[in-house]
């Protein structure tokens, strides 16, 4: 039983399919093509009928297939074996790790840093996740080996091992960020470290990946692309013969998503719309995944299917990140970060032309000419705050600590947004109404916010704290919140909030409110520890720009294309900062945007008008 597709009526789909991966109309291929429907999965009745003349085949051919038969995920492998030093494991040298950061992240380490240390190596000892830890540690030391700038965020900044580690540079026990939000003994996941990397050398650290765990046993993730309305329109207007021009006609009568036509406002032929619509969602062809690296301590081909990249040096996955998470393979996130790439070029030039290393760690911290910059909604090129929306709330807001910009970060998204969050918090901020909590339960809970929920944890807390919710149902609000079909997910909770809030003496117009601040979640809203881990590239490139406006423009041109603006909003913006612009040279200009003196300040633009960037 050679099976091209599951039933008889899409033969026709199939064969169309077929046409299009041969670059070929159907006609075309008249006479190459199965002209019958016969190459769909058999049912058991069928089967016995195709082989009556061979008594008991199938029944032993089911027999055969039980013998045969094991579950998939009892191949899981495991992760590579780590190299620690004679007389460690991987748990007591992680630990030893551990205990120096803290020394150096906290000297003396007080009791309560030392709790909470030991409370997260415990979990990570409980759930064997030593090796993991380890991993990630050694890709963020050899980044800075080679002087790559990487950063941890996500849910990895709620860990206090993470920061002591080096991995991200959040202190979650100041924030007195959750640890549970990142890694529980309740819950029966992997880690998920996500890693920032220059995203102009971030290839390096892949290829160390592969050149330390070899090509067998590294592979990255793949993005499975599906078929939109458009494409599935041009695809099968192609392989029924129509010609490019009336593809691209017929593909702008419909729209990005959704269904191929919902008006009788088109002239596509029938036979299209039906084709098309048989095709939405299917799989198109196969990406890679922004980030996404497998490790495994054997060749990952003898559990996945893998295949060799288009890019030089790579092997992925035929698998996406769901399908590894339900294998249990774990997944490593190297991102690429352009920011990062802009911030590294901007420190290469200061010290190039000053003399003057800068790094993270080392800038200043709260100065308050950088607020004072920003309470102007002068962030044109600053991380995360120079789209419209951020430069409209920055003068409203006035940030004048490091927590205002994460404020700033987390309130410009869908979940705030919808939540009717921005306004309140505003005015709260800046005295013009009082701070108010729906219920008495959520003080502790809202009250570093003002009494308006802006981040994923405090959704997480609040259903627990009025809703009577368990530490399950929180983190199923967890997986809900940005997620596909996320409503959907929290639908599941109202009964079980509505039930918990009335046990609370809530009254219903009350839980209604709470209800839809939740529910607003769903599309999409920044755990804390995440904004906070971009609040400091956000505070980094505001010092840059303001302190070295030359380099960071010559900088943010190097890393393009990136951010919100064009090169000429970026340099018009320069100009207004007093950096001259020179146009390209054949006898001084590089491949890149560089820096020279031209007045009595230096060419970094540090703190004098007089200074250029010279395009490349």
């Amino acid at each position: 039983n050679a099976v091209h597709y599951a039933t008889p009526r899409e033969h026709r789909l199939a064969s169309a399919l077929a046409a299009v991966r041969a670059r070929r109309s159907l006609d075309e291929l008249d006479g190459w093509l199965p002209a019958t429907d016969g190459l769909h999965l058999r049912s058991g009745a069928e089967m016995l009928a195709r082989f009556d003349r061979h008594p008991g085949a199938v029944e032993h051919s089911v027999t055969l297939a039980h013998d045969l038969s094991f579950r998939l995920r009892s191949a899981r492998p495991r992760l590579p074996r780590q190299e620690v030093p004679e007389g460690h494991t991987p748990m007591s040298w992680l630990r030893e790790l551990a205990w120096r950061g803290a020394e150096r992240r906290y000297p003396g380490v007080p009791d309560h840093v030392r709790e909470r240390l030991a409370k997260e190596l415990d979990v990570i000892e409980e759930k064997d996740f030593p090796g993991y830890f380890l991993i990630v540690h050694d890709l963020v030391q050899e980044a800075r080996r080679r002087g790559i700038l990487c950063q941890g965020r996500g849910s990895a900044a709620n860990s206090a091992v993470c920061y002591v580690l080096d991995i991200t540079g959040v202190d979650s026990i100041y924030y007195d960020l959750p640890f549970e939000r990142f890694l529980s003994s309740l819950r029966d996941e992997e880690p998920d470290i996500d890693v920032d990397f220059d995203s102009d050398r971030r290839e390096e650290i892949i290829q160390y990946v592969y050149g330390r765990y070899g090509r067998h046993n590294a592979a990255q993730v793949a993005n499975v692309i599906s078929y939109r309305p458009k494409g599935a329109v041009r695809d099968m207007a192609k392989a029924l013969g129509y010609s490019t021009g009336q593809q691209d006609a017929w593909s702008r009568q419909v729209e990005r998503w959704g269904s191929v036509v919902e008006t009788d406002e088109h002239d596509i032929p029938e036979s299209v719309v039906e084709l098309a619509e048989q095709l939405l969602t299917f799989p198109r062809h196969l990406g890679i995944h922004s980030g996404g690296m497998v490790l495994t301590d054997r060749p990952v081909g003898e559990v996945c299917p893998i295949e060799h990249a288009r890019m030089e040096n790579r092997t992925v996955l035929q698998w996406d990140k769901d399908d590894c998470a339900w294998m249990g393979l774990v997944k490593f996130d190297l991102l690429g970060l352009g920011m990062l790439a802009a911030l590294q070029y901007t420190f290469d030039l200061v010290r190039a032309h000053t003399g003057e290393e800068w790094e993270l760690a080392t800038i200043p911290k709260e100065e308050p000419a950088v607020y004072d910059m920003l309470c102007r909604a002068d962030s044109i090129g600053v991380f995360q705050v120079e789209s419209r929306a951020q430069m409209g709330t920055l003068p409203r807001l006035q940030p004048r600590c490091f927590y205002d910009l994460v404020v700033e970060i987390a309130l410009i998204r869908p979940g705030p947004v919808q939540g009717g969050a921005v306004h309140p918090y505003i005015r709260r901020r800046t005295g013009e109404e009082q701070v108010a909590y729906l219920h008495p339960k959520l003080e502790p809970v809202l009250r570093r916010t003002l009494g308006v929920p802006l981040f994923q944890e405090q959704l997480m807390q609040m259903a627990v704290a009025v809703g009577d919710c368990d530490a399950a149902d929180a983190d199923l609000l967890r997986r809900a919140m940005g997620s596909k079909r996320g409503v959907e997910k929290i639908e599941r909770l109202r009964t079980k909030l509505y039930a918990g809030m009335e046990r609370n003496g809530i009254d219903p117009e009350t839980a209604d409110a709470i209800y839809e601040k939740i529910e607003a979640f769903a599309n999409f809203g920044f755990a804390e520890s995440h904004a906070i881990s971009f609040g400091l590239l956000v505070y980094a490139s505001s010092w840059l720009k303001l302190h070295y406006p030359a380099a960071f423009l010559a900088a943010l041109l190097r890393a393009q294309p990136m951010g919100f603006y064009s090169p000429h909003t970026l340099t018009a913006d320069a100009r207004r900062h007093g950096v001259e612009l020179l146009r390209p040279d054949l006898a001084r200009s590089g491949v890149h945007a560089g820096l020279e003196a031209v007045g009595p300040g230096d060419a970094t633009g540090a703190d004098e008008p007089a200074t250029d960037a010279a395009a490349g």
